[in-house]
């Protein structure tokens, strides 16, 4: 055999060899969405949510342990509840966020860590029970053990901090965004201390509650896929006064409050 025709074979080898890896990877990934749609939603159908629900991430994270991930809903008036789910991280569900009579679902942001190259799902669940779904494929890998940078004694002083950027005033829909930002390292118990080449110890921010005047905005749930110093963004329905009160409580049981007065925020 020439040597270009034995060059040509070894092309189509590996040329087929990829093509049947790669569907073993999507068969994979199918299986373990199957898994995690069965865990999380029993027998419930989980319908396609293209034209309903969108998710937009980078293809490629340029920093696998900040990953900025935006949901947005068509139907904001008919969703009770969103999930973020992280396929292959070792805790999946990245968010569980229910929404009460002040919280408007129409857009929400986060920022996470991608352990491996991963399937991410968003699901929509509607006030009549329905689950809407859509996916996207991640390239990032290692964001879980990233060091979670400088948390010495001085910078864990601060933890619980809480700041909030109010973006705007309330447009057509009559309601407005606003980011919280929270000092926490969300320590997830797979980064190693530089110094020591121990592990830190695991210490993650669990529950987020917002509420503006007792009535509640939302619940977010979460574990250990959050990003350090948690940003999120939502929206709030009707105009940006009165006062948003924000609980967050970590792993460790800690509890941090703050209090904003949206009448003295800045847009």
């Amino acid at each position: 055999m020439s040597k270009p025709a034995i060059g040509l074979g070894f092309a189509l080898a590996l040329l087929f060899a990829t093509a049947a890896a790669a569907q073993d990877d999507d068969a994979a990934r199918a299986s373990r969405w199957a898994d995690l749609r069965q865990t999380l939603f029993g027998d419930k159908q989980v319908l396609n949510g293209d034209g309903k629900i969108a998710l937009e991430a980078p293809d490629r994270a340029l920093d696998a342990a900040l990953v900025p991930v935006t949901i947005t809903v068509q139907n904001p008036k008919d969703v009770t509840a969103l999930y973020l789910v992280i396929d292959d991280n070792p805790a999946p569900v990245a968010a569980h966020v229910t929404y009460g009579p002040a919280g408007d679902p129409r857009s929400l942001k986060l920022r996470v860590r991608i352990n491996q190259y991963t399937n991410m799902h968003a699901v929509e669940e509607t006030a009549q029970g329905e689950l809407y779904e859509v996916s996207r494929f991640i390239k990032a890998s290692g964001g879980c053990s990233a060091p979670a940078g400088s948390y010495d004694a001085a910078a864990l002083a601060d933890i619980g901090q809480m700041k909030l950027r109010p973006i705007g005033e309330a447009d057509a829909s009559d309601s407005f965004e606003a980011q919280i930002l929270i000092r926490h390292p969300n320590f997830n118990g797979m980064q190693m201390d530089q110094v020591t080449r121990l592990y830190t110890p695991a210490r993650f921010l669990k529950t987020i509650a917002i509420s503006r005047d007792g009535e509640t905005v939302l619940q977010l749930e979460s574990d250990i896929s959050l990003a350090t110093d948690p940003a999120i963004t939502f929206a709030i329905k009707g105009q940006k006064k009165g006062k948003l009160a924000i609980t967050a409580k970590d792993s460790e049981n800690a509890v941090f409050e703050h209090i904003f007065d949206l009448d003295q925020q800045g847009s």
